[in-house]
């Protein structure tokens, strides 16, 4: 891709491929083991916070995009789906853990091997294959819904609530409120940016 397609727009896979890496990036460091486990468990949070935008987001606009884009479209969707659900049980399960309990790396563990696993699939065949099949203006208008679909997503995961649309667009704003809410009463990072400005 040139620069000067770049500059018209990122698309959705661009957007999408740059959640990744800062959700890798968070992996890395939770994994190191390093800090106080104060610190551990607000990384913990916005990892969660971060995992839950951005899957909220790919079930409102980007597995429906497939399923109208992929022959198999319909079969990508619910897979991608299911992966979601076994990582919101586990993000909902290491919420409530201290990073001093043992179970804390174990599902720590396990939620980073399944996010990376979800992560090369997608980044593998998913994306390539929507860039393939959809318009590029398509794409870069799926790039601004999925962005203003992260402002308004819930940050704590609800494992209960549907994935698929359109119930996932009735419950979802409403549970995003009563989660910011949350956040600000208990003083909660759920970004980079807000955790470093918590420490200065």
């Amino acid at each position: 891709m040139t620069k000067t397609e770049h500059s018209a727009g990122q698309d959705v896979v661009d957007v999408l491929t740059a959640d990744h890496r800062e959700v890798e990036a968070l992996f890395v460091q939770l994994e190191s083991r390093q800090g106080t486990p104060e610190h551990r468990r607000q990384l913990a949070d916005v990892m969660i916070a971060e995992l839950i935008r951005h899957a909220v987001a790919e079930e409102m606009y980007v597995y429906p995009t497939a399923r109208k884009a992929l022959p198999d479209g319909d079969e990508i969707a619910e897979h991608e789906i299911s992966e979601h659900s076994d990582a919101e049980r586990t993000m909902k399960q290491l919420e409530s853990l201290d990073p001093s309990d043992p179970r804390f790396d174990e599902l720590l563990a396990h939620l980073t091997s399944t996010i990376r696993h979800h992560v090369q699939d997608e980044e593998s065949d998913l994306f390539p294959r929507l860039r393939a099949a959809v318009a590029r203006e398509e794409m870069v208008e799926l790039a601004e819904k999925v962005e203003a679909a992260k402002k308004s997503a819930p940050t704590r995961p609800h494992p209960a609530a549907p994935d698929r649309p359109p119930a996932n667009k009735l419950l979802n704003p409403g549970a995003g409120l009563v989660d910011r809410l949350r956040d600000a009463l208990s003083g909660r990072a759920t970004s980079m940016s807000e955790l470093r400005e918590k420490q200065h």
